[in-house]
């Protein structure tokens, strides 16, 4: 009908489409009798086709529907192309180290893709997400990978303590800085319970930077995962002091995702996420740990 009102004949309209001009006509037959009356007038001879009033109303509708179904069309060619959406869910060490590059490199590979990312609360589910970064079990229809065994460490000042890994049992009663109690449950509950260890935590904080700060002021010492290091100044700080823990706790950190099939985006996710966390589990733990962090040529306050 579009090709009609534009080439003006029911001949010109069937040779740009490559139909013959007898299909053309019952096309416009059919659609005539779908609608309860004709679309188009004809005036026969060389006189061009005119539309009838209720063909004004049929192609103004036809031009939408022609509209959605060609961006229907873009929208699947792109999602299978790996473009589109992608919602998940993370948090902090996950996403300050290991998001950063699963990020970068699916906008290099997809610049068109969209990725929205939000903190997961407390026992998360995956609801719309199409993936979730977590360091425990997720209820519902899920399915996962295991990413990573994340230790934790402990971070005294220097002379807290002598060189090399320290025992847990080392930490009963003494003043601790912690993160808020969703983050300590999972080490304290397991390990130092077990280890016969109650410290005594006078502050906490969901801030990494903000109990590192706490440690170095003196205010208590501080167990955090390894990820949550990972990267920061903490390494190269005389102000502090990292320690292997004996025995040495260590959280989970898994990538869930809904059991169905997935877009090319998520699956192509999971993939960067796995290669990132098996780069990370194979890096050795940086030299001098139990020591205090060299000196560098501005203080942690500055870098702070």
């Amino acid at each position: 009908m579009v090709a009609i009102v534009e080439e003006g004949t029911f001949g010109r309209a069937g040779t740009r489409l490559g139909y013959t001009q007898s299909t053309i006509s019952q096309q416009i037959a059919a659609l005539e009798k779908s609608v309860g009356g004709p679309v188009f007038e004809r005036p026969g001879g060389p006189r061009p086709v005119r539309l009838t009033p209720l063909g004004d109303v049929v192609l103004e509708q036809g031009r939408d529907l022609l509209a959605g179904a060609e961006a229907l069309g873009d929208a699947v060619e792109r999602f299978r192309a790996g473009d589109g959406r992608i919602d998940i869910g993370t948090f902090q060490s996950v996403s300050n180290v290991i998001l950063p590059s699963v990020v970068r490199r699916l906008l290099d590979e997809h610049p068109g893709c969209e990725i929205r990312l939000s903190e997961v609360p407390e026992d998360p589910q995956i609801g719309e997400l199409d993936l979730l970064f977590y360091d425990g079990p997720v209820d519902g229809d899920v399915e996962h990978v295991k990413l990573i065994d994340d230790p934790y460490l402990l971070v005294a000042r220097p002379g807290d303590l002598p060189d090399g890994p320290v025992r847990l049992k080392r930490l009963d009663g003494r003043p601790m800085v912690g993160c808020h109690p969703t983050c300590d449950r999972l080490w304290m509950e397991r390990a130092l319970v077990d280890a016969g260890a109650r410290p005594r935590i006078v502050f906490r904080s969901p801030g990494n930077e903000t109990i590192l700060s706490m440690v170095r002021a003196g205010l208590g010492w501080a167990v955090l995962p390894r990820l949550a290091l990972h990267g920061s100044d903490a390494w190269s700080d005389n102000r502090l002091a990292i320690h292997e823990l004996r025995p040495a706790p260590a959280r989970e950190i898994y990538l869930y995702w809904p059991a169905r099939s997935q877009s090319p985006l998520a699956l192509r996710a999971i993939e960067i996420a796995a290669e990132i966390s098996a780069d990370l589990t194979e890096q050795r733990m940086p030299k001098g740990i139990g020591r205090a962090g060299r000196r560098s040529g501005r203080s942690s306050s500055q870098r702070l």
